[in-house]
């Protein structure tokens, strides 16, 4: 079966600002796309110096497809700023939960730490029909709770903890499509974890695997050295958002 891909201008697409409550914060996002759209996607960015910026050009590639998004920065991050120390998984859980609140996602995509973000919003959005996780990294649920620190560290210090995630059992009662997309030189996630996601995921209507060859975790430097990769991945994932 042939997906076919739209061409439209973005030109005048732009990015729309959005500030949500959320405890003693306002949350910085914005949506992007305008008009009837054929997919709407919600994007979560990873840890470290990660902010929804990093997903701007695959917005507006995407939205020239009719896919609609929203994203935002979670606390200590981007625009939106704070202490990271203090928040946690279970926290960023609760964000995204307030920006679905206002803009209902149909397709969730996950970056490292925002994969198992999304693997656990799935729960809590059941009209979620399409899953990305780019690099996955998935946790023992000993770390869910707690803190972003030295005692978060230290639980994912301990060998080989994500073993017993929950991630496997959460993904396998998801019944939509899934793509799960790994670095082929990836040296943060271990491919064990691929792995089981993929082999977790049999109650889905489709589910496929995709590894970017020669790339390593940060698969934003992979796409900036490497456009023609860059223009084939989103030519796949625009393709694969619009499965029905």
């Amino acid at each position: 079966m042939m997906w076919m891909i739209r061409d439209n201008s973005v030109d005048n697409y732009a990015f729309k600002p959005l500030s949500l409550a959320f405890d003693d914060i306002q949350l910085q996002a914005d949506t992007l796309g305008a008009g009837p759209c054929q997919r709407a996607l919600m994007l979560l960015h990873g840890a470290g110096g990660a902010h929804r910026g990093v997903y701007a050009d695959l917005r507006h590639y995407l939205a020239g497809q009719g896919i609609s998004s929203s994203a935002l920065d979670f606390v200590g991050h981007g625009e939106t700023g704070g202490s990271l120390l203090g928040s946690s998984l279970a926290s960023r859980v609760a964000q995204a939960a307030r920006l679905a609140e206002a803009h209902p996602p149909q397709a969730l995509l996950g970056s490292s730490m925002g994969a198992y973000i999304a693997i656990r919003l799935l729960a809590q959005l059941p009209a979620v029909t399409h899953l990305v996780l780019q690099v996955p990294g998935v946790y023992n649920p000993a770390a869910f709770e707690t803190p972003f620190g030295p005692e978060f560290s230290a639980i994912l210090r301990q060998e080989n903890s994500w073993r017993d995630s929950d991630a496997w059992d959460r993904l396998a009662r998801f019944e939509g499509h899934l793509l799960i997309v790994a670095a082929e030189r990836d040296e943060v996630i271990p491919h064990e974890i691929v792995e089981r996601l993929y082999a977790a995921a049999g109650a889905t209507c489709s589910r496929a695997l995709l590894t970017i060859d020669h790339a390593g975790h940060q698969l934003g430097r992979h796409w900036a050295e490497n456009p023609l990769a860059m223009t084939e991945y989103r030519q796949n994932l625009a393709a694969f958002l619009a499965r029905d």
